[in-house]
């Protein structure tokens, strides 16, 4: 009886993290029409960046500029994107203390002049209003970003099912509304240009890995509200198309360093759900137990559970939460080799880049 309700607390807690924040779609007309600078940092993205270009030249509300800041590209970074029209920023080497993402995003805002400063990652795609709906929901909430709806291809890709659920939990979370630590999402984050100046953008958190989540902190600690919301059908990324070892270095730069910025209330019901998780997948080595059967009610509850919130984060199939075994141990390879990189290595790899963790001068 105390494992059944423990299996079924476990899926509870998933449930209580999630919600389903959607971009609001306002009604009637816009209080103005700002000027929005797109910037996007680069760094060998031949591959990704045609698609969100492309997706941008079909935006219903067209940005003043985009701005490619290409970080040492080795690729054809840079001649795409003037083949699209955007205004390539070239980027050198991240001086001491900068990380290669915030040197590359500080060059891009350095050579903006929107109203609105809209920060993409290169595997980002956006539905056609997804750029009016931003701006429009931004009019009440300052600053704002989005966990993109995660498009899937390959088999390897759907390996992040849990580690994509666990980013909707920490950025959906209730526990997280008032959090003075509260981060953004950094894959699409969009904020005024007044606001960031007023906390010193990018160059006051040059030295973090976890850029995003600190970004958030600071405008909290400036009296800047921060919303996070989930991307359906508005905002969508393909993740690590480039293979499983850039999958797995993307996920460990920032899963160990970015756990003390959340509340340990949201924190104890991810590990509750997490252990729901793990002891239901346990169930073959208790066949012959009495534990056998509530295991295996547990295991098909947490295969619905999963499959109902994967349908909002991505598109992962129809196997992969059947048999979530295999994204829950590449959910710990991610955190254990994290752990190493955070703890004893000091230093995380991240595009033929090595950036250390820690304390450091700014």
């Amino acid at each position: 009886m105390l494992l059944i309700l423990f299996l079924l607390s476990g899926c509870a807690a998933g449930l209580t993290l999630f919600r389903r924040n959607s971009l609001p779609k306002p009604e009637g007309k816009p209080e103005k029409q700002p000027l929005v600078s797109v910037i996007i940092p680069a760094r060998n993205e031949e591959k990704n960046l045609p698609h969100l270009l492309a997706s941008l030249q079909r935006q219903t509300y067209k940005p003043m500029e985009i701005i490619v800041a290409d970080d040492g590209s080795a690729d054809r970074t840079a001649e795409i994107a003037e083949n699209f029209g955007a205004r390539v920023v070239r980027v050198t080497e991240p001086p001491e203390n900068w990380t290669g993402k915030t040197w590359a995003i500080w060059n891009g805002y350095l050579q903006s002049r929107g109203e609105l400063l809209a920060f993409l990652d290169a595997d980002i795609r956006l539905a056609p209003e997804a750029l009016e709906l931003l701006v429009r929901c931004r009019e009440k909430r300052r600053a704002l970003s989005v966990v993109p709806f995660h498009q899937t291809e390959k088999w390897y890709e759907r390996l992040a099912l849990l580690l994509n659920l666990l980013s909707i939990f920490v950025f959906t979370s209730p526990f997280e509304k008032n959090n003075p630590k509260k981060g953004l999402y950094g894959s699409c984050i969009l904020v005024s240009r007044t606001d960031y100046e007023k906390i010193g953008g990018h160059a006051s958190i040059r030295s973090e890995v976890v850029e995003d989540l600190n970004l958030g902190r600071k405008f909290m600690e400036a009296g800047i509200p921060v919303h996070n919301y989930i991307g359906e059908d508005t905002v969508r990324f393909r993740m690590y198309p480039g293979g499983l070892k850039s999958e797995l270095e993307g996920f460990a730069k920032s899963a160990a360093p970015g756990v003390p910025n959340f509340r340990p209330a949201t924190l104890a019901f991810i590990i509750w759900w997490l252990a729901g998780l793990v002891l239901s997948a346990a169930f073959p080595f208790f066949i012959q137990t009495k534990w056998s059967v509530p295991l295996l009610a547990g295991y098909f509850l947490y295969v619905l559970e999963i499959m109902y919130l994967a349908r909002h984060a991505g598109n992962y199939g129809f196997w992969m939460p059947v048999f979530y075994l295999a994204p829950l141990l590449f959910f710990l390879t991610v955190m254990l080799y994290s752990a190493y990189q955070t703890h004893i290595r000091k230093k995380v790899l991240w595009k033929g880049r090595y950036v250390e963790v820690g304390e450091r001068k700014v």
